[in-house]
């Protein structure tokens, strides 16, 4: 999948805490070629590497909050966009944000696009 994203692809990744939103994100950054570990961003809100900027959103209290600390101009940086937490910025998402769910089943885990 990661090497079929276009430059500045938003991706907000939505669901519970454990529902294996970072894993995915390390995925996904090992396919577009990042090197090294890939943690959890959550107490420092982005992690930039090379063609990604890792946000979690988890801690953040506002969209008001996003533009203060110039995160907008990250959907512009000709990189991939993956957002944990997205629902605390709907509302400035780029209207081509593509929403992948995160969902615990009986099973497993779940994804739904």
């Amino acid at each position: 999948m990661a090497s079929e994203l276009p430059p500045n692809t938003v991706l907000a990744l939505s669901g519970e805490l454990g529902a294996g939103k970072t894993t995915f994100v390390q995925g996904l950054a090992e396919g577009l070629g990042v090197e090294g570990p890939v943690p959890s961003p959550t107490f420092v809100l982005l992690n930039v590497y090379p063609a990604l900027f890792h946000f979690d959103l988890y801690r953040l209290k506002s969209s008001a909050d996003f533009l203060a600390l110039g995160f907008g101009e990250y959907f512009e940086k000709g990189g991939v966009c993956v957002i944990e937490w997205p629902e605390r910025i709907e509302e400035l998402l780029p209207p081509n944000t593509r929403w992948i769910r995160f969902a615990y089943c009986p099973e497993g885990r779940e994804v739904l696009c």
